[in-house]
Parts: structure tokens; sequence; C-alpha cells
């Protein structure tokens, strides 16, 4: 009867925490809506929940939570091993292999030594002997190494950022990432010994490297189990639960090993768990067929399992001595940051960098996050007398790294001219648009557009006199495809630019104009459907002719008045988009609005996402408005919204 109660006990414990991590991440969105990273949302939700404020997640129920941290460290290792992708960093493999070299060497070696000299001054070290002073060193020295690829690709993805600097940084990345795992499990063992008194000579060593090599083996063999999974003819949501759960067996594995060997030969036999899930994801993305299948479950399972991660660790975290520690954390971040400005010139020295890379490139690397934090719930679990002190010493460095890392990252792109985000428009406020290729479809657009009020100008890259030119339709000559050609024809300040070229001239004016216009509107008449993708990364409003023709007799069957109407083909009827952007029109609810008896608004369009609409929907301003009505009316209205 009594384990009936634990298991009932367990499982709503389990289902409380799932409930708890769904709030959790939808206050951690509040908290990037201010600008603050995601992470920091999660653990101040689970620091609320926790036993020191709401005990939602009482402090006991730590150790039943427990699986969840090791499902999550075992994700977040496949995570890191799956960005070393060898094809694509050898091309900057000198600068990667020296960055990575000098960077750990500075942050381990510097970092180890200031974080024992300064030991009388952290809580928790304070009262410790030598052996377990030198041993919590050398942890977070090895921690100091760590990054977060997570974190740098999200940046990356960003920005779109592109060229040598940004491979750098990506391999740079998950190398130290692998190595500095490996660096842990070898301080880690040492830590261990240490601690428990056990001499460290020939023999131990020997043991310690036997164990990584086993380690690394049965990384290979779980490799294989992965690349297995993926090959079944099963759902998706199968497939994940089975690479979650295979993840999982390597810490089960793990403590089944150690228990045997502490009770066949008296002594524990470590492997690394990390290690194990590291060299697997590296085996499978490196020699397997399975690559894209692997990076699609990392994709699609990451935001849930750094939920409950996050949330987890932000409820397990000791707050009261967060607030004691964190004089001593501002000090050691301020050491790792020294210590990684230090083994970045050296590293870029050694590879031979230009000056400008060199004095960016600390920058990127400052932002710690589910690396970091998983080596240090591995040290809170394998040291219960002050390993969770040693866990909110580290959590408080990376919240510190938080904060500083992500705008130094975004700088640093940024000064290396290998930032191609979005550029901020600047429009005069006239409704035109530049059409990019001269043929019969450019002229009847723009004759079109030009009936509904716009200014319309076509740019070719035909020779002048080389065909007889329009009368109503102005004509722009460009000798190429250029910032400054289409500068020239004020494609910066226009609201709309259709193109309608081949796919790589069109792919290259609407790079242009997204990197360095913020063109409002992208249109691009597709000609291969492979391009598809390449044109929406740009947000570009895509055509595709082998398609379109087919869904417009399929909207005329379904539903041919609305079908007309929506294409102008009805006579004096018309569907426009219309800006709000009078204050007084402000919060109003659209039952509100005394709009003609012949206009229906369609949708509406608030900072990029589409909202549905109903009586009670209050306009904002800046939204923009799809009706439908005739061209009066619709006129009237567009006057009201306008300031």
């Amino acid at each position: 009867m009594n384990e009936i109660y634990q298991s009932i006990e367990f499982y709503l414990l389990v289902s409380g925490f799932l409930i708890i991590a769904v709030a959790s991440d939808r206050i951690a969105a509040i908290f990037q809506k201010i600008k603050l990273p995601l992470i920091t949302g999660l653990l101040v939700s689970g620091i609320i929940t926790g036993p020191f404020v709401l005990n939602l997640i009482p402090e006991e129920s730590k150790i039943q939570l427990n699986f969840i941290n090791e499902l999550s460290l075992a994700f977040i290792a496949f995570a890191a091993g799956s960005e070393l992708y060898l094809r694509e960093l050898r091309g900057r493999l000198n600068s990667i292999k020296w960055n990575a070299f000098w960077q750990l060497v500075a942050t381990f070696g510097l970092g180890g030594i200031a974080v024992f000299a300064l030991s009388d001054f952290i809580p928790f070290m304070s009262q410790m002997n030598f052996a377990t002073k030198l041993s919590a060193s050398l942890l977070i020295a090895a921690i100091f190494g760590a990054r977060s690829p997570a974190s740098a690709i999200a940046i990356i993805k960003e920005l779109r950022a592109k060229g040598p600097f940004t491979q750098t940084i990506l391999g740079v990345t998950v190398l130290k990432d692998f190595i500095v795992i490996v660096v842990f499990t070898i301080c880690l063992s040492f830590a261990q010994s240490l601690i428990t008194g056990n001499d460290i000579n020939f023999i131990s060593i020997l043991i310690i490297l036997l164990e990584l090599i086993f380690s690394m083996i049965l990384g290979l063999l779980l490799g294989k189990l992965l690349a297995l999974i993926l090959s079944l003819a099963i759902q998706a949501i199968g497939k994940t639960i089975l690479l979650l759960l295979s993840g999982y067996s390597a810490y089960i594995f793990s403590d089944v090993i150690r228990s045997f060997g502490v009770d066949s030969t008296g002594h524990e036999i470590i492997l690394e768990p990390l290690l194990i899930c590291i060299v697997g994801s590296f085996y499978l993305t490196n020699y397997t067929r399975f690559r894209a299948d692997f990076l699609k479950f990392i994709h699609d399972t990451g935001n849930y399992i750094y939920v409950a991660f996050f949330t987890l660790t932000g409820a397990t975290m000791s707050v009261d001595i967060l607030f004691q520690v964190w004089p001593a954390a501002l000090l050691l971040f301020g050491i790792r940051l020294i210590a990684m400005i230090l083994g970045s010139y050296a590293g870029g020295l050694a590879a031979k960098e230009p000056p400008l890379l060199m004095h960016l490139g600390w920058m990127p690397y400052l932002t710690q996050a589910g690396v970091a934090l998983g080596l240090s719930t591995a040290v809170a679990n394998e040291f219960p007398g002050w390993g969770n002190e040693f866990a909110t010493l580290v959590i408080a460095i990376i919240v510190f790294n938080q904060f500083v890392g992500p705008p130094l990252f975004k700088w640093a792109l940024h000064k290396a001219g290998e930032d191609h985000s979005k550029a901020t428009p600047h429009f005069e406020g006239i409704r035109d648009a530049i059409i990019v290729g001269y043929e019969n479809q450019s002229l009847t657009l723009g004759r079109q557009l030009l009936e509904k009020g716009w200014q319309v100008q076509i740019a070719t890259l035909r020779k002048k006199d080389s065909f007889q030119e329009p009368d109503d339709l102005p004509i722009k000559y460009i000798n190429e495809i250029s910032l400054e050609q289409l500068s020239e024809i004020s494609a910066d300040k226009t609201e709309a630019i259709i193109c309608m070229l081949s796919d790589d001239e069109n792919y290259a004016v609407c790079e242009i104009a997204y990197e360095h216009f913020g063109t409002k509107d992208l249109i691009v008449r597709l000609n291969d459907r492979t391009n598809y993708d390449r044109f929406l990364a740009l947000g570009a409003r895509i055509v595709d002719p082998s398609t379109a023709m087919v869904s417009l007799l399929e909207h005329f069957v379904i539903s041919p008045q609305a079908t007309s109407l929506i294409l102008g083909m009805e006579s004096g009827q018309d569907s426009r988009d219309i800006e709000l952007s009078n204050p007084n029109l402000h919060g109003i609810a659209l039952r509100n609005l005394r709009l003609p008896s012949d206009v229906i608004i369609l949708s509406i369009k608030r900072k990029g996402q589409m909202i549905i609409s109903h009586g009670y929907t209050r306009l904002r301003k800046g939204d923009i408005v799809t009706m439908v009505g005739s061209d009066k009316s619709l006129e009237d209205i567009e006057f009201n919204f306008e300031s």
C-alpha cells in the first residue's frame, strides 16, 4: 500500500511540475518582450515556484525530479554534438583550432588559479580543506570554458550572419564544449579521488583514461543506436520518445556500472553520460545519413526540454546562497572575462587573424547556458554537501554572462561586417513601387498600379534604345544589381519592390533590399520552386507561376464572388491594406467603427502577425487593416485612418 501511495505521489508531482513548466514558458515570453534572455525568465519562474517563495516545488522533490535533469542533460549533449559538423568547419580549421586552444588554456589556467587564490572570499569555499578547495577550483575552471551553442546559433540566425568570423565563432563554440566536457570529466574524477583521500598515482590516472576511452566507445554505440531509431518507419513522436530515452539510458547505464564497480571491486567505475551522448551525436552527425532528421529532432524538441530544465534548475537553486555569493560571482565573471580576452588575443595571433577580428574575438564567447548549467548540476548531484552552493555560484555567473554576452556578440558581428539582419526602413509616406525587369507582365502590372494611385517605375538591365519605351511608365536603366545602382533609382525609399528576373538576380535584389533598405514589401515571381525557402527567409511574398493559376481557378470554383471581389474584377470594387495612424482611433473596437455599408474588414495585421478579428477587437496604432469595398468608400476610410 505504501508503494502505491508513493507512485501516486510521484505522478502527482510530475504532473504538477509539467503544469508549472507550461506557465514558466508563458512567463519567460514576457521577459523576452522587455529584452531579457529567455533563460532568465525560466530561472526566475523556477525560483518563484521553488521552496524559497511559493514552495510549489518543495525541496525534497529534487531527488524525485532528478530524471528530468538527466533527460535534459542528455539532450543538451546531443545538441552540442550535432553542431560539430566537420564539413562546415574545415575551411576555418586553423583559426578554430588556435582560438579554442588558447581560450581553454586561459580560462582553465587563469580561472583555476584565481578561484583557488580567492577561495577564502567565496562563502561556501572558505571553510573547505585544501583538497576540497582545489577540487572545487578545478571544476569551476573547467566550466569557465563552456559556451552555449544554442545561444550562438540563435543570434547568428537572428542576424543572418555569415562569413569567416561567423564560421570561426560557431566552430570554436562547439569544439570548446566538446573539449570542456572531456576536461570536466577528468577534473571530476580527480576531485572525487582528492576528496575521498585516494592517492593519485599512475594506476589511478590510467583508470581515468580507460574510463574516458570506454565512455567514448559507448558513445559510438549510442550513435549507431540513434541512427537505427531514425531509420525506423514510425511516427515522429515515437522517434522523439525513443531518442530521448536513448540519451537517458546513458545515465542509467552509468549508475549501473558505478554500483557494479563498488559491489565487485570496491572501487567506483565512473563513466561520463554527457561525454557518451556528445560522442554519439557527433558520430551520427558526421558519419551517417541521418543528420538532417537529427537536427529536426533537436529543433522541434529543444524548447520543451529547455523550459523543463531551466525551470527545475531555478526551483532547486539555493536562493539564500545566491544573495551571499553574488559579489563573488561578479568577481569570477570579471576573471573569466579577462581570461577570455587574453585567450582570444593569443589565439588570434597564433592563427594570424586580421587585427579587427582579434579585437572582436573575445566578444562572442561570453554567453553561457545549457552545457555550463548541466555541468554545475552534475557537480551538485555528485557532492551533496557543497554541490548546491557550487551550482548556485555558477548560475549567478551565467546570469551575468547572459546579460552582457548577447549584446556584445551582436555588436561584434556588426563591426565584423557579417550582420545581414533586416535594415530599418526609411519611407517617405508615398505609395510607390519599383518593378525590376522589363516585359509585358511588368508593363501590365505597372499600369494597374498606376490606376490605383501608386507611383511606379520599371528598372531594367537592358540597354537603352534596345526597345521602345512606354509613354506612361518611367524606365530606369541599371548596369548591374548592386547597392549603388539600386540606391540611385531611390529603391531605398520605395514601399514595394517587385522582382521579375531570374531567381539569382531576384535574390540579389531582395538581399540588398532586406539588409540595406528594410523594404516593406518584397514580391518575387519564382522560376524554380527549389529556391522558395531562400526568398522566404528574406520575408518576400512569393508568386509561383506553376501553382498560382491552379490556386486561382480553385478559388473561382469554391467562392467565385469573393475571388472576383478581391481581385478587383467587380466594377467599382477593390481590396486595400490601410494603415491606422490616426491616434483618435487607437483603442476603438471594430463594432464601434462607422464603416460604409459596402465595406467589410477581411483581416488585421499587427506587428507582422495576423490576428483573428471580431466585433470586440480593438484597433491599435500601426495596425494594417485589409478591407474590401467600393473605391469611393475605401478612399474615405483611408483619409479617416490617416493622422
